[in-house]
């Protein structure tokens, strides 16, 4: 189901502006000057809850406002940023500004929430200036309310450790930190988002490029279209693997893509095989190409335990126990949101399964297997499963309407 419907969050939220160097700066923690190094020290561990793709949520608050938020803990961004529709909600002030932010749809200009403190569970983050996009259609897409994203702003203060086998963060101060053995320590480009140089094979074609390290987006890799015909990537192949048109939604909206396979994806001696691979036009010039190719999601990511160390530039990976869990390749045509409580088919692509099983834009799913649970996770987990027939109970217009809905694959 993931090849129909692209989970890119608010995507690379680049504060294209001048004078982005200082909101960084000035969310800088204050004594950091180092002739001597201390031992890094755990400051506090917290649950978090994975959703499609692997990423990560977590749950804060802002000082002064008892509502509890939901944030995506997001290494694609160069920042930390708060939903427009929770800022009108709460009575949060915003201050005007000329920062631009840049994403995959397209780019716009943002206002601040400033001078705001964040608490987790066991920490307060102050001194955080928060800019302000609508995350109205990501959060539709998750079937959740996304308040914000947690990027660089949090991260460059402190060690922070992601474990995904038990679904919780750990976070420690600056400092000497010593890394569990097993894994892979990453030395990446990092000034505002992480930047890895990584391999990729597809029948006799090789490319070694640079890729944004980017947990807040929920598929494997994301290519630009120009880096995929300049390095022929598909054109030299023993065996001509499909190419699915699908749907994506990011920061400005909607855009189409394709999906396919790759024969070969490696970071460090981490060899992937048959990896699902998105293609994107890049129209913004988000990737910058030839600068970089693309993105590595966090559905390859989440298999590994993550220490991301941004105040020592370092980024370690410890393999986990979804190492070796099987990519999804499922293939529906489905595009899915939920909206006002009801999950609604917003789209079909255009000679898929869906459209061939005579499922039509603006149906209600009700139930999929008996399940009338209306929730969207669940039911994109029974839509991954390549080979199965499960039966959709939809609502159209004001009939009640029963589909059979063939569960193809990508490969």
């Amino acid at each position: 189901m993931r090849n129909t419907l692209l989970l890119v969050h608010c995507w690379l939220l680049l504060l294209a502006a001048t004078g982005n160097s200082t909101h960084a700066s000035a969310q800088a923690s204050p004594g950091a000057n180092d002739t001597i190094v201390k031992e890094s020290v755990l400051i506090t561990s917290f649950p978090f809850k994975q959703f499609y793709g692997g990423v990560v949520v977590i749950r804060a608050q802002l000082k002064g406002i008892p509502d509890t938020l939901q944030f995506i803990l997001d290494t694609g961004s160069a920042g930390i940023s708060l939903d427009t529709s929770t800022c009108a909600r709460l009575g949060i002030p915003l201050a005007p500004s000329d920062k631009i932010v840049r994403g995959l749809g397209g780019s716009k200009q943002v206002s601040f929430a400033e001078n705001r403190t964040l608490i987790l569970p066991g920490l307060e983050v102050d001194s955080l200036n928060f800019h302000v996009n609508d995350y109205e259609l990501i959060s539709q897409v998750y079937g959740l309310q996304v308040d914000g994203i947690i990027g660089h702003s949090l991260l460059s203060r402190y060690i922070v450790n992601v474990d995904y086998d038990k679904e919780m963060i750990n976070i420690y101060t600056k400092g000497k930190f010593s890394y569990p053995r097993g894994g892979l320590l990453l030395k990446p480009s990092l000034s505002l988002i992480p930047i890895v140089s990584a391999p990729l094979r597809n029948g006799k074609a090789q490319s070694n490029n640079r890729y944004y390290f980017d947990t807040g987006a929920g598929m494997c890799l994301l290519l630009s279209n120009q880096f995929v015909k300049d390095s022929g990537l598909l054109s030299s192949r023993k065996r001509q693997r499909k190419i699915i048109q699908t749907e994506a939604q990011g920061l400005g909206g909607k855009m189409e893509m394709h999906i396919t396979t790759i024969q070969e994806f490696k970071i460090g001696n981490y060899n992937f095989r048959n990896v699902p691979v998105y293609l994107f036009d890049d129209k913004f010039n988000i990737t910058a190409y030839p600068f970089l190719g693309g993105m590595i999601g966090n559905d390859l990511l989440r298999r590994f335990n993550l220490f991301l160390n941004y105040p020592k530039k370092e980024i370690y990976l410890l393999p986990n126990t979804h190492y070796r869990d099987p990519f999804d390749y499922s293939y529906t045509g489905l595009i899915l949101y939920l909206i006002d409580g009801r999950i609604e088919i917003t789209d079909i692509i255009k000679n898929s399964p869906a459209e061939k099983a005579g499922i039509h834009k603006g149906d209600i799913i009700l139930a999929i297997n008996n399940n009338f649970s209306k929730n969207l996770q669940v039911y994109r987990d029974i839509l991954k499963n390549v080979g199965t027939r499960p039966t959709l109970l939809l609502m159209r217009d004001t009939q009640l309407i029963i589909k059979k809905l063939p569960i193809k694959s990508i490969l």
